[in-house]
């Protein structure tokens, strides 16, 4: 059974820090892409930051540039999330996903999110 746990959401202030962390179990995790995504309510899920299997290999929505990080650690099953100098409009539901693409077959797995509230 695959898992996929996120944690380290929470309340912030404007301008600070959260660090959000994802661990996969039951897949072999370094053959999978990871990628972060967060919804908003009343909008549609957006990709945050995507890393591929390794950490040499990563990308960022334009309005996340500089300021949030995706690694990952495949010893720990692990994708991070450093988020810094955070707005307003970075409050969200943020989710983890774990894809990979195998021939004609796609595997997608979810995790539940966790929330990040930017408010002063």
């Amino acid at each position: 059974q695959v898992q996929v746990v996120e944690s380290g959401g929470g309340l912030v202030q404007p301008g600070g820090s959260l660090r959000l962390s994802c661990v996969v179990s039951g897949v072999t995790f370094s053959s999978y892409g990871m990628n972060w995504y967060r919804q908003a309510p009343g909008k549609e899920r957006e990709l945050v930051a995507s890393i591929m299997r390794t950490d040499s290999d990563t990308n960022y929505a334009d309005s996340m540039k500089g300021r949030f990080t995706i690694s990952r650690d495949n010893a720990k099953n692990t994708v991070y999330l450093q988020m810094n100098n955070l707005k307003l409009e970075d409050t969200a539901m943020y989710y983890c996903n774990a894809a990979r693409n195998l021939g004609r077959l796609e595997f997608n797995y979810w995790g539940q999110g966790t929330q990040v509230t930017v408010s002063s």
